[in-house]
């Protein structure tokens, strides 16, 4: 099945490329040969977009490390010489 659509053919058969996202999965739309965007049906859409949960909600679950088991090497480079 085709899954890559120049835009001027995309533009043209707009409703056939809806049902072949629908049926055949994301759809690849180019442009002067470069790919520029993807058709996906909407159940697709929010598969991908649905949210993971918050920063604060995935540091919470996070294994605990106290500091003293951390190992960070520390750089000890005084950096460059600015003048002023």
């Amino acid at each position: 099945m085709k899954r890559t659509w120049a835009l001027q053919d995309a533009k043209n058969r707009f409703s056939e490329l809806v049902s072949k996202a629908l049926e055949a999965g994301p759809q690849v739309i180019t442009r002067r040969g470069q790919v520029t965007a993807v058709l996906v049906s909407f159940d697709e859409w929010t598969r991908l977009s649905r949210r993971r949960g918050r920063l604060i909600d995935v540091l919470r679950k996070a294994p605990r490390v106290s500091p003293s088991g951390l190992a960070v090497d520390r750089v000890k480079d005084l950096g460059r010489d600015v003048e002023i």
